[in-house]
């Protein structure tokens, strides 16, 4: 019953007429800020020339701030709040507000006021230049420099090494997409990080300009050097998504044949000393290795065909074609269709 009601209120709260941005931030735990938050956002946005929403997302905070949310959201017409049943993490919560949000484009900015909503404007306006997403680089960045900095630039070479998507600033939540782009994107894990990496996967042109970044004022950071493991696996999953996500038996398959080929040429060579020259094998390291390439070997190349079977389910039973069209120019006339997938 209660989500039967929590659905009807989210389909009342629906805007009559669809906004230009949609500015979206996860919120833990920002009780001290909120309210400045809110107001510095509607500010920044009545000073532009768009239309606009404020979509905050609560993920299961504990010190009131669901509270105060619910509270503010009753008194505004320009924000809609998503409250969320527990702490399911930044990338939940972003995916809350990407599927709450009706704005042509989707601005995603933190919740602790040390991205500031002035630059709003400028990155849309920089998106309307042609791109589907404009990532905010905070060249001055007013953290601490071993347990944030320090990390955040290894990281930063690592994702660009890793995906072809160099970018000064991964970890900068304030960005610009289009709301075509987000559509298509489901996040699993803690993958908003490589939000610009996915986008490029599905075929988006990204840009980077410098945002404003301000010291923490409220509350304390939910980051630290404990999430540099959750950050490899990501990046071992991004670049496995953007290689092999239409073809793992590319890499499971070859894989596999190296390790079957290599364990038949190391068992033929015992084979040989055994047969033709009586050496006993039985105690030989070279034995076991063999065993274990063939094992795994055969291993892999099913992983690949099972992995190849589950990539077609997967993108036969949505409908979900393997390309993206950016647009389709209809002859004998000006008409241009924007498409940002067909089957």
């Amino acid at each position: 019953m209660e989500a039967t009601t929590s659905q009807n209120k989210r389909d009342t709260q629906v805007p009559a007429t669809v906004p230009d941005v949609s500015v979206v931030a996860p919120i833990y735990n920002e009780v001290d800020s909120l309210q400045q938050l809110v107001e510095a956002i509607a500010t920044a946005m009545q000073d532009s020339s768009f239309t606009y929403e404020i979509v905050l997302v609560d993920d299961g905070s504990r010190d009131g701030s669901t509270d105060l949310l619910r509270q503010i959201a009753q008194q505004r017409s320009d924000l809609r709040a998503v409250l969320l049943r527990r702490n399911y993490g930044q990338t939940a919560a972003m995916s809350a507000g990407f599927r709450t949000a009706t704005g042509k484009v989707v601005v995603t900015m933190d919740g602790d006021l040390q991205n500031d909503p002035t630059d709003i404007p400028h990155l849309i306006e920089k998106l309307e230049e042609g791109y589907d997403l404009v990532s905010g680089w905070r060249r001055e960045r007013q953290d601490a420099k071993v347990t944030r900095l320090l990390p955040s630039r290894i990281a930063n070479w690592m994702i660009g090494k890793a995906t072809g998507v160099r970018l000064h600033d991964y970890g900068c939540s304030l960005k610009a997409y289009r709301a075509e782009l987000v559509a298509d994107m489901n996040l699993y894990g803690e993958l908003h990080r490589f939000l610009p990496a996915l986008a490029f996967i599905e075929g988006a042109t990204i840009a980077e300009m410098p945002v404003k970044h301000y010291p923490r004022r409220f509350g304390s950071s939910k980051y630290g050097l404990g999430r540099t493991f959750r950050v490899l696996m990501d990046l071992l999953t991004v670049f496995f998504i953007q290689k092999f996500l239409t073809r793992p038996m590319h890499v499971f398959g070859f894989f596999g044949v190296i390790g079957t080929i290599a364990g038949v040429g190391i068992g033929a060579y015992l084979s040989f000393l055994k047969i033709f020259q009586g050496q006993d094998i039985g105690d030989r390291p070279l034995l076991i290795l063999a065993v274990l390439l063939m094992l795994a070997g055969v291993q892999l190349f099913s992983f690949g065909l099972l992995a190849e079977v589950l990539m077609r389910t997967y993108h036969e039973s949505q409908d979900r074609p393997i390309y993206r069209i950016r647009e389709i120019v209809e002859p004998g006339s000006n008409k241009i269709s924007n498409h940002q997938k067909t089957g």
